[in-house]
């Protein structure tokens, strides 16, 4: 009786090990897109300009943890149309009954435009979600890289409270600073 017990333990557990050696080999054995904050990032989804992306592991955009979406304004060709789609990024979170956790502006130099942080978070049924945007110009075309990080389950908001107190001044350093934008397709 023993060896039996011991024989299905082994393999209901060592089993997905085996199996997975003859399953189709992931995205994430691909090169990553980029590296924010020391982690990798593989691309997930994309619908006209915005591209969203991902660590290993969560491929699943139903039950991701963090999150870099990247969104480009073609019609914001200076800085003050970028603000425009900055404020308008700023009610669209309010409207969604976003918590405006903090907004910043970086004034333009004689070299380099101005640059808008918006940091949102949003109390859900099932999660809570805060996303920090930053909004500049890349190659002449308004551009927001947004990181996002979710935390799932009932007790989620105090975890998140937790997690920005932790992470969140480190976050927002890291994103004002990122340059790895990837190359990315012209829209169709």
């Amino acid at each position: 009786m023993k060896l039996q017990i011991l024989l299905a333990y082994l393999a209901l557990f060592c089993a997905p090990t085996y199996v997975g050696a003859f399953l189709p080999q992931s995205v994430e054995k691909k090169a990553a897109n980029f590296a924010f904050s020391d982690i990798a990032y593989f691309h997930r989804y994309t619908i006209n300009d915005q591209h969203e992306y991902t660590p290993i592991g969560q491929a699943d955009l139903k039950a991701w943890r963090d999150m870099v979406t990247i969104k480009f304004y073609r019609k914001a060709k200076d800085g003050e149309a970028l603000a425009g789609f900055a404020n308008g990024t700023l009610e669209n979170y309010k409207a969604a009954q976003g918590t405006i956790l903090k907004t910043a502006s970086v004034p333009r130099t004689k070299d380099k435009p101005a640059e808008h942080l918006v940091v949102a978070a949003f109390r859900r049924p099932a999660f809570t979600e805060v996303a920090f945007a930053r909004f500049s110009m890349h190659n002449g075309v308004g551009s927001a890289v947004i990181y996002s990080h979710r935390i799932y389950g009932k007790k989620a908001w105090d975890g998140m409270n937790a997690w920005l107190s932790k992470n969140g001044p480190s976050v927002e350093k890291k994103l004002l600073a990122w340059d790895a934008m990837p190359k990315l397709a012209a829209p169709k």
